[in-house]
């Protein structure tokens, strides 16, 4: 375990390099989000039924968590780029753990993505979104995103890794963009049609955009919903931690057999 920590503290090192010297990257990826919250809060929003105050306050918990959804179009095409390229070739030469490589990349991942959610919160307060939960909540709220976009990059650096090109992990990223849109994060699920509503509500965003809500004291869980939405903070842990169980050494097992 010290090996592995070791090591994936090395590889964490060189993905924050790499951030460093490429910040047109990350200030692309962190504008973004900014850019859809503007959008959707004052154009979107105004078509729907919610006053636009309570619809932003509905909206920014939404759109923190599609920003941590995004782990999966970022893991995806770092882990597709380093692949095809040669990188990860060249970390297999040296006397180092297997699974240090994904785990550098996902914590990598983490640290940036922490570091992006703070001018996201900063606009959606200027917008007029408050964390009415209380601190010890609004830091369990952000505890559960970070969780889940760790989920998310393991999700991401396993397609990546078993990608044919890194145009094709670039078109398969784009398309997870949809996967908010079915899910609650921009708009309740309770005008849908039961099939979709309950096809959304099982969307493991669903359940940590509401959490989300919940603990920041914007929205409580809205009855009749699916399990994972009417016990959001236990439903979002649960799939973070399953998606996690599934993908990490799936991802562990894809690089070291890429090795022969």
């Amino acid at each position: 375990m010290s090996a592995v920590l070791r090591d994936g503290g090395a590889v964490l090192g060189r993905h924050l390099q790499r951030v460093r010297h490429a910040p047109a990257i990350l200030v692309m990826t962190q504008t973004m989000p900014i850019v859809f919250l503007l959008f959707f809060g004052y154009v979107f929003g105004s078509a729907l039924a919610m006053p636009g105050d309570e619809y932003r306050a509905f909206l920014v918990p939404g759109m923190l968590v599609a920003t941590a959804a995004n782990g999966i179009m970022t893991g995806m095409f770092t882990a597709a780029q380093d692949s095809h390229r040669g990188v990860m070739d060249r970390f297999r030469t040296l006397p180092m753990s297997r699974a240090a490589v994904p785990l550098g990349q996902a914590a990598a991942d983490l640290v940036t993505t922490a570091a992006g959610l703070v001018p996201l919160v900063l606009v959606g307060l200027a917008m007029g979104w408050r964390m009415d939960g209380g601190p010890v909540a609004a830091l369990g709220a952000f505890g559960l995103l970070l969780l889940f976009r760790f989920a998310t990059t393991w999700i991401g650096i396993l397609l990546g890794l078993a990608s044919r090109s890194e145009e094709a992990a670039g078109q398969l990223g784009s398309a997870t963009f949809v996967l908010p849109l079915l899910s609650n994060a921009y708009i309740p699920t309770d005008g849908m049609p039961g099939w979709l509503r309950t096809a959304a509500e099982w969307n493991p965003i669903s359940a940590v955009a509401t959490a989300a809500r919940d603990l920041f004291g914007n929205a409580p869980a809205p009855e009749g919903a699916a399990w994972p939405v009417a016990h959001p903070v236990a439903g979002s842990i649960g799939w973070s931690l399953v998606l996690l169980a599934v993908c990490v050494p799936l991802a562990v097992r894809r690089y070291t057999a890429a090795e022969g």
